[in-house]
């Protein structure tokens, strides 16, 4: 029966963060809906940063509506912090902002490029014509 965006697969199911702490997935479980057993990384990502229960606290004090947007913002940014423990996100958007910058620069250098090549067209055309 559908739960959330994921299915629940069976009667004695349990999702990936019932899995990871070794315990029954109760029917009205907070994680269930956010964290499947088809992707146990996704919870051990959340448990190694926040740990269980701040996890369930901060999902049960959003509305129903957001719980699946806090728990994929929950997974983005232990994802960051494991992988980067010193910048975590912060790393990751320094390192797209420095991208965006580069290419601007790219862009701009190959725009002035392009500006000099038909300035030089209309020159020789010019000079041809006037000959």
């Amino acid at each position: 029966m559908p739960i959330g965006k994921f299915m629940m697969s069976g009667a004695g199911s349990r999702c990936a963060a019932c899995r990871y702490l070794r315990r029954r997935c109760s029917k009205d479980c907070i994680f269930s809906p956010h964290f499947p057993s088809s992707n146990p990384q996704r919870f051990a990502y959340v448990h190694k940063i926040y740990g269980a229960s701040n996890v369930a606290k901060m999902l049960q004090r959003v509305s129903e509506f957001e719980r699946s947007h806090a728990a994929d913002s929950l997974h983005l940014e232990a994802k960051c912090r494991v992988e980067d423990p010193v910048y975590g996100c912060v790393g990751l958007i320094s390192r797209l902002q420095r991208q965006i910058h580069n290419l601007e620069s790219e862009i701009a250098m190959t725009r002035a490029l392009v500006m000099m090549y038909e300035s030089s067209l209309d020159r020789r055309k010019g000079s041809a014509n006037g000959h």
